[in-house]
């Protein structure tokens, strides 16, 4: 009897036990969705979510300070997304350094450590841009300031670790926020991030053009670009026609002689920087006797014959402005082209920007960035292409730096990545990024990408910016 009272009461104790914690189970909240999540966070607005299998993908917009060393004079609307995977995974931190895409990517890193990835769109590229524009807020540490500020708050959801990424602009953007905040990110993945430590010296990209690719090559584009100032007279007629079928203008720069110069001198850095080797097919091989829609369709093809109109000039304002005043832009000579042809040479960054827009050059923000990097850099690693000619002046580590690497991928040009590094520099690169993120491989030959190729998701393509820009 004993026994069966014994057992009667454990039955109800263990009964009440039960009841006691699905009340409770029921009483706890449900997990709070990512997007009321994000949207909680102060000054956070959504633009709309897109469908995207496996992920949630959010435009947003995020509130800036226009001045962030004076946040009560003023704020702008910064477009930034976020391609959302969970929580539990490490998140990428991708800036492109120009207009943010609205169109669910994924950079390889983000692959590499399957994680989440947030995009931020540079300030100033419209419709990032405070209204009115005050241009002198427009520099390397106040936008490293809009990812410091879009870090702290985001870190609060995406507890994991964090690494910074970017291309070419990006991949100087992603250098220069470690710079200025090297607590905020675990990592820094810089491709084919172009370092201009003196504005006025660049032999380097001379000596670069000397030997790039192959002597057949180099005389094929050589041969078209001078011939295309050979013809400029009935050619600039053609571009005269094309501008008013497009109703191009060219206020900015001055004149449609101008333009059509600046087209055609870009003409064989654009091939090097967007093409293979191999395209050198493409280019007419006896330019002396093209036609004159041969040469056009060439130039137009590689560089682009609206670049420099107004129309083409206006989205890149931003850029132009940072070249003039901290960024530095390149000058190279043609001694394959006789003088009297070459009227106005590589232009400054000035003659594309509007004349009320002022700039002065700071010649000491690159000097700081570099000799930073050189003595500074930590878990950070660049990324360039042998036949790129904005990696003939690149980011160069010196004894400081711990934990760093430079790496270039052969044949490749400004598209250049982890997987097409040579073996051992891959499995290395990668097995570094799954540690920085906090998911290493076992052992540096199991390093891969976590996360499956998805031909939607991670496009390898070039990130393509028309006329000399990075």
């Amino acid at each position: 009897m004993r026994k069966a009272l014994r057992w009667l009461l454990a039955l109800m104790v263990l009964i009440g036990t039960l009841s006691t914690a699905g009340a409770a189970t029921a009483a706890e909240p449900q997990a709070v969705d990512i997007k009321d999540r994000l949207l909680a966070v102060p000054g956070m607005s959504l633009v709309e979510e897109k469908p995207y299998p496996g992920y949630r993908y959010f435009v947003l917009e995020y509130t800036q300070p226009v001045d962030h060393r004076h946040p009560g004079k003023g704020t702008f609307q910064q477009r930034i997304t976020v391609l959302h995977r969970d929580v539990s995974r490490p998140t990428v931190f991708y800036t492109g350094g120009y207009n943010v895409s609205t169109t669910p990517g994924r950079r390889e890193p983000t692959q590499i450590v399957d994680g989440n990835q947030v995009s931020m769109e540079y300030r100033f590229f419209t419709p990032s841009r405070p209204s009115p524009a005050d241009w002198s807020k427009l520099d390397i540490w106040q936008a490293a300031s809009d990812q410091h500020r879009i870090f702290t708050a985001l870190k609060k959801i995406y507890g994991k670790k964090w690494i910074s990424t970017g291309g070419s602009k990006g991949g100087m953007t992603a250098t220069y926020y470690e710079r200025f905040y090297p607590r905020d990110m675990d990592g820094v993945v810089a491709y084919v991030a172009p370092n201009d430590v003196v504005n006025d010296e660049d032999s380097a990209y001379d000596r670069f053009f000397a030997s790039v690719g192959t002597k057949e090559c180099r005389d094929r584009l050589n041969a078209v670009q001078r011939e295309a100032l050979v013809r400029r007279e009935p050619l600039e007629k053609k571009y005269a026609a094309y501008a008013a079928e497009n109703g191009y203008t060219f206020t900015t720069v001055g004149s449609l002689d101008r333009a059509y110069e600046a087209v055609v001198l870009d003409y064989v850095w654009g091939f090097w920087q967007y093409s293979l080797l191999s395209d050198c097919a493409s280019v007419p091989a006896d330019a002396a006797t093209a036609t004159d829609d041969e040469i056009w369709n060439s130039v137009d093809t590689i560089s682009g014959f609206s670049a420099y109109a107004d129309q083409g000039l206006a989205t890149y304002t931003p850029y132009y402005y940072q070249a003039g005043t901290q960024l530095g832009a390149p000058t190279i000579h043609f001694p394959y082209i006789e003088k009297k042809y070459v009227r106005y040479g590589y232009q400054p960054p000035r003659n594309f920007v509007p004349r009320d827009i002022p700039m002065t050059f700071q010649p000491g923000a690159m000097r700081d960035v570099d000799s930073w990097v050189r003595h500074n850099a930590r878990h950070m690693l660049f990324v360039y292409g042998q036949n790129d000619p904005w990696g003939a002046e690149r980011f160069r580590l010196g004894k400081g730096a711990k934990d760093s690497y430079v790496f270039t991928a052969p044949g490749l040009n400004h598209g250049a990545n982890v997987a097409g590094l040579v073996a051992d520099q891959k499995a290395l690169a990668t097995a570094r990024i799954l540690d920085w993120a906090g998911v290493p491989a076992p052992t540096l030959s199991q390093a891969r990408p976590l996360a499956r190729f998805d031909a939607k998701l991670d496009v390898r393509d070039v990130e393509r910016e028309p006329a000399l820009r990075p």
